[in-house]
């Protein structure tokens, strides 16, 4: 079966257009939160405030026409970049916790979603999003409820430690069932998968940002040797460690 491509048309950008600037100016009002809207391209249409704060850029046509690979780093760009496909074949990004670039090349943690943009006759003309950052802000604001927010934020402060299902449920004042029953519900995922996918993504910012070796790397984010590090590293990002430092150092630098 032929693979179907998506190109924005020009009347698929004019529909693109309209929605954006219906949406885009009511988000700038929204404190600490970033909005955009990109083509099927992933080329950025329009932006809120909160997304050029984010960057420390000034004006719209810094940003406008550009994709993310000019943004972020080329990790966190390809993260972007799987995810606006997974949208562009009509499914959705609900609640993602995630680590999402900043202006001085530092990230944060956020919480993200996207959704697919589609003109009158039901086509995919392109994707919207919005992340909001979780720095410092209460756990109640920023998850479904507040059970998933304490079990979050252990987690976060956590990965790198043992952490059973047991413990999440009990922080959570809900039965083990029950607790892996809605944070699957909610993110998309097993609590355990999510804590093992946690610990790669954290190491994949050690890799690319430090010069730690692998098995220092692998002790920090709670791998229990190296070999397992590799196997679940490999298995996630379809690369070992060692390829995936010698590929993002390149870039970096």
């Amino acid at each position: 079966m032929k693979k179907r491509t998506l190109h924005s048309s020009p009347e698929q950008s004019i529909h693109l257009d309209i929605i954006a600037s219906a949406l885009c100016g009511l988000f700038d009002f929204v404190e600490d939160v970033q909005f955009w809207i990109k083509d099927c391209e992933g080329r950025y249409c329009r932006i809120n405030r909160g997304f050029l704060m984010n960057y420390s850029l000034e004006r719209q046509n810094q940003v406008i026409g550009k994709t993310d690979y000019d943004l972020s780093p080329r990790h966190l760009a390809d993260q972007y970049r799987l995810d606006d496909a997974r949208v562009l074949s009509g499914d959705t990004v609900i609640n993602r916790i995630e680590m999402v670039g900043r202006f001085d090349h530092t990230t944060c943690w956020s919480l993200t979603n996207k959704i697919a943009l589609r003109d009158e006759r039901g086509r995919i003309v392109g994707t919207a999003g919005i992340t909001c950052s979780l720095k410092n802000k209460p756990v109640e604001q920023n998850w479904p409820t507040v059970a998933l927010g304490k079990a979050i934020m252990f987690i976060r402060e956590n990965y790198s430690e043992p952490i059973s299902l047991n413990t999440l449920a009990r922080l959570a004042g809900l039965s083990s069932r029950a607790f892996e029953r809605q944070f699957h519900a909610c993110f998309g995922v097993l609590p355990q998968q999510y804590i093992r996918s946690l610990r790669v993504r954290m190491a994949c910012h050690s890799l690319v940002y430090t010069d730690q070796p692998l098995t220092q790397i692998a002790a920090d984010h709670g791998f229990c040797d190296q070999s397992h590090f590799n196997r679940e590293f490999r298995r996630q990002m379809h690369l070992t460690p060692r390829h995936y430092r010698v590929r993002y150092r390149k870039v970096r630098h």
